[in-house]
């Protein structure tokens, strides 16, 4: 029997001038993805870097957010039961 628990963020990102937004799930926790991004609007940094829970990187210009989103922390079952 393999299985395991991950706890997964939900994180989406409006776009200033796009009617799209950036949606993906992080392994990192709200807090974690929260200081990410204030520390880096905070330190005047051009991009911010994310990466999902798969590994995909995300690098976004910082002065094209309009809003970012952080879902609850929920947790998933990954694995085979028997």
């Amino acid at each position: 029997m393999l299985c395991r628990n991950l706890l997964l963020v939900d994180i989406r990102i409006g776009i200033t001038n796009s009617p799209r937004e950036i949606t993906f799930e992080s392994a990192q926790t709200a807090a974690e993805v929260e200081a990410l991004v204030a520390a880096g609007l905070e330190e005047g940094s051009h991009y911010i870097r994310l990466v999902d829970n798969k590994g995909k990187v995300f690098i976004v210009p910082s002065g094209s957010f309009s809003y970012i989103e952080l879902g609850s922390e929920s947790s998933r079952r990954v694995g085979f039961v028997a």
